[in-house]
């Protein structure tokens, strides 16, 4: 799965958008110009699956964060997540970052599955993060 993940591009725009949006309620997708505009902020990087996954992160100083990570419905459970997480981590760790922060809904008990298994641990809450409500759980996790 690792091998296949590439840094993404302004070529794989148009695919990024497409995957969020399948994976994310229509008030939460990223449209094509939040990604373009990520993708060329200072300390952000992309990685893109070519079978539906994306993940997109923001090194600053010696920490890290996770700004989105997507899987198509019909990509999901292949491991894709996982492998983009951890190539995302690695990709930190060689830009100097010692940990890696990332918030997740409190009801997305996958997500937090996932996260739990590489190495993230809840640092904090935020109330009413996301455009339904809900809260988020702000997890970080050691780069070692």
């Amino acid at each position: 799965m690792k091998d296949l993940i590439q840094r993404a591009t302004p070529a794989h725009i148009v695919a990024m958008a497409e995957i969020h949006a399948a994976s994310f309620p229509p008030r939460e997708a990223w449209e094509e110009d939040a990604f373009a505009l990520q993708l060329v902020m200072p300390g952000v990087f992309g990685l893109i699956h070519p079978h539906g996954g994306l993940l997109l992160a923001r090194v600053t100083m010696n920490e890290a964060e996770v700004l989105t990570l997507a899987v198509a419905p019909e990509a999901r459970r292949q491991g894709i997540a996982r492998a983009l997480l951890a190539a995302a981590m690695a990709t930190a760790k060689r830009q100097d970052a010692c940990e890696m922060f990332l918030e997740v809904a409190v009801g997305n008990a996958s997500a937090q599955a996932l996260y739990k298994r590489a190495g993230f641990t809840e640092a904090g809450r935020r109330p009413r993060y996301y455009a339904d409500g809900g809260d988020a759980l702000v997890l970080r996790a050691p780069l070692q």
